[in-house]
């Protein structure tokens, strides 16, 4: 008992620290890595179930059809999800414990399609425990500026909570692998059924003030939310001037171009690197040590973003964003120039620390610029946004794995990312050149 005791009271107050126990901040971290855990057992039992199995040229035709399947229904979904939220807001807390309860259940129809190849029921299925996920995503974060104490700034709680998350989600792979390896993906999947569904009573006893009135009836309804309507001033009422809150020409814009491009770089890297190891394209040690290498250095560099968003007290996020952008861009840069199993490690490791402390300042920015009556829609429509930029640069990764070399793709994404990062400079100048002339 006192091997399992000790290291919980120690975790206990670490989540709890500085009032996030008073806030009930501390009780969200911990449901958050539970839920990361659960993620990371579905996802690796599908890694398991649609490509490890398969030769490489089959299996590049099932991850391309994931890729779609999961990225074009998000494009209909995205707008209903952030409005139903957002009209929903007394009953945030079951709302989130739906999703995990729900994703329970699909877990558990997914081990059997696993267990018989049934792949009519496995796609829709991994759709809709993607998109759960990502409803919960919505409404944490959404709920974060309601259990922020007092002396913790939004980018700091934002990156404890994906700091307790990654740590858990790294447990639940590996936990997930060996179970896998000895038992067989479909078992992986009925372990997380008994996590998500603990999860879901975890999320009710919530604090309750996490749950904001609902708009009263006469109150003028959250404008449409489509996928170029994200900004701060598009809700604050009639009044507001007509495209002032698109993403062209907004903080809230610029952040959401540095983090679609980093998610860009990470789904590329993901599939091209992946390709080339089985190809045998990728000199260095056998394709399972340099998986392995590629996927520890990718994990060291989420854990050393989420550490240094947690460390930080940096009170310009828009600042933070565009300098991950351009860290990623010299790191591919200077990978397409000398290209090795180390140079492509080195490239994970910082596109990694990149997209994670990227988005801990662009949650910041979207909590604290945009009001929460239209909170959720904007998170609905970012979480789309880079979804849809991740699949585009797996696509991307995944055909040039076909037809060129490492440096040559890797010059590819080096030109794309530096061509974003002069884009978004050009358009932060020009804003802060128009705010100056008008104040």
């Amino acid at each position: 008992m006192h091997v399992v005791g000790a290291p919980a009271r120690a975790t206990r107050r670490l989540t709890h620290a500085q009032g996030a126990d008073r806030t009930g901040l501390g009780r969200l971290i911990e449901l958050t890595a539970a839920h990361s855990a659960g993620d990371a057992l579905v996802t690796v039992a599908l890694a398991g179930a649609l490509l490890f199995r398969l030769p490489v040229g089959q299996a590049r035709g099932q991850v391309a059809a994931y890729l779609l399947v999961t990225m074009l229904p998000f494009t209909v979904v995205a707008p209903f999800v952030g409005p139903v939220l957002d009209r929903l807001r007394s009953g945030r807390r079951y709302i989130m414990a739906g999703t995990l309860l729900a994703r329970g259940l699909l877990c558990w129809g997914m081990a059997g399609a696993v267990h018989t190849s049934d792949a009519v029921t496995l796609f829709p299925s991994a759709l809709a425990v993607l998109v759960l996920s990502k409803a919960y995503n919505v409404s944490r974060a959404a709920i974060m500026p309601s259990l922020l104490p007092a002396d913790i700034p939004l980018v700091t709680a934002n990156a404890r909570v994906a700091l307790f998350a990654l740590v858990s989600a790294g447990a639940g792979a590996g936990l997930a692998t060996g179970l896998s390896a000895a038992a067989g993906p479909d078992w992986v999947l009925r372990a997380a059924v008994p996590l998500f569904l603990l999860c879901g009573v975890f999320a009710v006893r919530l604090p309750r003030h996490v749950d904001a009135p609902d708009p009263e009836e006469d109150e003028p309804r959250p404008r449409w939310r489509t996928l170029l309507g994200l900004g701060p001033d598009a809700n604050r009422g009639p009044s507001a001037r007509p495209g002032v809150g698109s993403l062209v020409g907004s903080a809230v814009g610029e952040a959401m171009g540095a983090n679609a491009a980093i998610r860009v770089q990470s789904g590329f890297l993901v599939f091209f690197l992946l390709f080339l190891v089985q190809d045998g394209h990728l000199r260095g040690p056998g394709p399972t040590v340099a998986l392995a290498l590629l996927a520890a250095a990718a994990g060291v560099g989420g854990l050393a973003g989420a550490a240094a968003g947690s460390w930080t007290r940096s009170r310009s996020p828009q600042l933070t964003v565009l300098a991950t952008l351009a860290l990623a861009t010299v790191a591919t840069v200077a990978a397409a120039f000398v290209f090795t199993i180390w140079t492509a490690a080195a490239v994970a490791l910082v596109g990694a620390f990149a997209q994670g402390l990227g988005k801990l300042a662009f949650d910041a920015i979207v909590q604290r610029e945009i009001g929460e009556e239209v909170r959720s829609s904007a998170f609905g429509v970012a979480e789309t946004l880079l979804q849809i930029a991740w699949v585009s640069g797996g696509l991307l990764g995944l055909v040039l794995s076909l037809f060129v070399a490492g440096p040559a793709g890797l010059g590819v994404m080096s030109a794309a990312l530096a061509l974003s990062l002069g884009r978004l400079l050009a358009l932060r100048r020009r804003r802060l050149a128009t705010g100056a002339a008008t104040a």
